[in-house]
């Protein structure tokens, strides 16, 4: 089980216990995630850490002073 957490602007665009599809983007530095369809984007990842997954469960959401972050879940 891998856990991740995604940068999100607004509430309300995805619900905890909700299954979502995952994109990858390829940055110089690494890659990153995206839910979507556009929904919250992780930070950067080196290849030895790439998500194998492309599919995972919202497992919480949580408003903090920066914005909202999402954990999602994986079965990797």
């Amino acid at each position: 089980m891998r856990t991740m957490e995604f940068k999100m602007e607004r509430p309300g665009l995805i619900e905890e216990g909700q299954e979502a599809e995952i994109t990858e983007l390829q940055a110089l530095g690494g890659y990153s995630y995206l839910i979507e369809p556009s929904v919250a984007m992780s930070g950067l990842y080196k290849s030895w850490d790439r998500l194998k997954s492309r599919k995972g469960t919202v497992k919480e959401i949580k408003e903090t002073d920066r914005g909202y972050y999402v954990t999602m879940e994986f079965q990797e």
